[in-house]
């Protein structure tokens, strides 16, 4: 094995650390979440879905999105906000 070869090694066994060592953040991260912590109850809102903490929309925390996904993430904005409350509108995807 050459010199450039044990550096190519090096190299790649640091690299992959490094991916691991980010998705281990990112899942921490995620288990962070409001969402996650909290649990709100999720719910179909007419057209829409529903993230709520709490017994209802005036004393709740509530996010609301097109998915159950956005609604989740709505919920985390929402959690940060003064008023308690966020709404991720759906967009057309772009040709």
């Amino acid at each position: 094995m050459t010199n450039e070869d044990s550096n190519m090694a090096a190299q790649s066994i640091c690299f992959a650390a490094d991916q691991v060592k980010m998705s281990w953040q990112e899942a921490a991260w995620e288990y962070q979440r409001p969402s996650v912590v909290f649990k709100p109850e999720l719910f179909k809102d007419g057209d829409a879905w529903c993230a709520l903490f709490g017994a209802d929309l005036q004393v709740g925390i509530a996010g609301f999105g097109p998915t159950p996904s956005a609604a989740m993430y709505a919920f985390d904005t929402a959690w940060r906000k003064e008023n308690g409350s966020c709404i991720i509108e759906a967009t057309e995807p772009t040709p």
